[in-house]
This record gives structure tokens, C-alpha cells and sequence, in this order.
């Protein structure tokens, strides 16, 4: 079988760290998808905006490989334990393939690129490939009592953010949330725990420097690196 990308997403998020772990997490990352000129074709998004979210199936287009493992290290496991890869989402799999359930915002019909889809709730690098969209609906889709195994216990994790507000006013306002968002569910592999330790995360056009400190995160600089 044969497939090909439909569609690019854009996100704020132009590196892989900093990119939440799992779609829905932080609401306030907004991708917009922008179809492939075959596939700019309204006809193909008659009766989408009926529903609320949408599925996305789309490829880890950085995390290619000549070979794999059947065991992965989980980052939220601190990088140590092991489990199978068809046990987890990590991105290094047999065929790189991830799916999202975002919120559809709304449809665009632009003359540059025909229908474009503002999505939220991304976990989507910009520019990842997009190979289809199907919708979520909740009565196949929704299963309210199923068992998440060693994700469970990390469902509720989050940091405090502790930002100076002449730092965060350099972010456009309308972007502000989505950064916070990103710091809270802590961009860190989980097996690194240096308090004196400052990371980097790439958030449109700025780097984000910051520590982590007993579940506070401080942020220590923000300096715009390109227009």
C-alpha cells in the first residue's frame, strides 16, 4: 500500500521538545491544516463542520528510522523502565504513524489554499504531514471506563509556571496561554530532575529558557531569535 501526505499542519512548535505528550492537553495550541493542492477541494469538506472534534492521522516526520524495537523507554517513566512499543505512543515505531483528537475550530475558504482547518488542542510540530482526517464521534469513539495501565498515573501531572510578566509580554497575547500551557505539563524528559539545569524550548519564534525546581517551574529568559 501506497499513501501520501493529504496535508501540512502549521503549529507555533517548530522543535520536537516542548511538544505536548498526548492531543487535548494544552486547548490553547492552535494548527492549522493546509491541504496539498489535489486535495483543495470543498466538496471533500462537505458536512465537517457538524462535528466537534476531528481525528488526525499524520506521520512522525522527524523520528525516522532503518530499524526498530519491540521495547521503548516511556519518557514519563524517567526514561528507565521498559515496555512494549504497541504498549505506548512513543514516536519510534515499525511505521511512524501518530493520530491526534483535536477540536475543530472552524473552516476557512481561502484563495491562497482553498479550505483550511483551524484545529486546537495540537500535539502536532509545524510542518508535520497530515495523512487523513476522519471525525471523532463519541458513542464509538468515547470509552469512559477504560483501563489506561502506567498512563493513569500521570494524567493530573502538571508544574506550577512562575513567569515575570515583562518576559511574557514579549509572547503576542493571544499566544500567551498556549506557551503556559506547553511549561505546565513540563517539556522535560522525565529523567532528567537537575534543579540547577536550564532548558530551552523553541515557541514560535522565541526561546523559552527556564528551570524546574521541586514542581515549580521558573522562567529565566525569553529572547526572540528570528522574525
Amino acid at each position: 500500500m501506497q499513501i501520501k501526505a493529504i496535508a501540512k499542519i502549521k503549529t507555533d512548535m517548530p522543535d520536537k521538545f516542548g511538544i505536548p505528550r498526548q492531543s487535548g492537553i494544552v486547548e490553547d495550541l492552535i494548527g492549522r491544516i493546509i491541504f496539498e493542492p489535489e486535495y483543495r477541494v470543498k466538496e471533500a469538506l462537505r458536512g465537517i463542520e457538524e462535528f466537534s472534534h476531528l481525528w488526525l492521522l499524520w506521520e512522525f516526520s522527524e523520528n525516522k528510522r532503518d530499524a526498530w524495537t519491540p521495547t521503548v523507554r516511556p519518557p514519563r517513566l524517567g526514561g528507565e523502565k521498559r515496555k512494549g512499543v504497541f504498549a505506548t505512543r512513543s514516536p519510534f515505531r515499525p511505521n511512524p504513524i501518530g493520530m491526534s483528537c483535536v477540536k475543530l475550530e472552524r473552516v476557512e475558504y481561502t484563495k491562497e489554499y482553498g479550505p483550511v482547518i483551524y484545529v486546537s488542542g495540537v500535539d502536532l510540530m509545524n510542518d508535520t504531514p497530515i495523512y487523513d482526517i476522519k471525525p471523532y464521534i463519541t458513542y464509538t469513539d468515547s470509552r469512559p471506563d477504560a483501563v489506561q495501565g502506567f498512563a493513569e498515573d500521570y494524567k493530573n501531572y502538571a508544574l506550577d509556571v512562575i513567569c515575570n510578566e515583562n518576559l511574557l509580554d514579549m509572547i503576542p497575547k493571544s499566544k500567551q496561554a498556549g506557551l503556559l500551557g506547553i511549561l505546565r505539563h513540563d517539556p522535560r524528559p522525565a529523567y532528567q530532575n537537575d534543579p540547577d539545569r536550564i532548558y530551552g524550548v523553541r515557541y514560535m519564534c522565541f526561546d523559552v529558557h527556564f528551570r524546574v525546581q521541586d514542581k515549580i517551574l521558573t522562567v529565566i529568559d525569553i529572547e526572540k531569535v528570528q522574525d
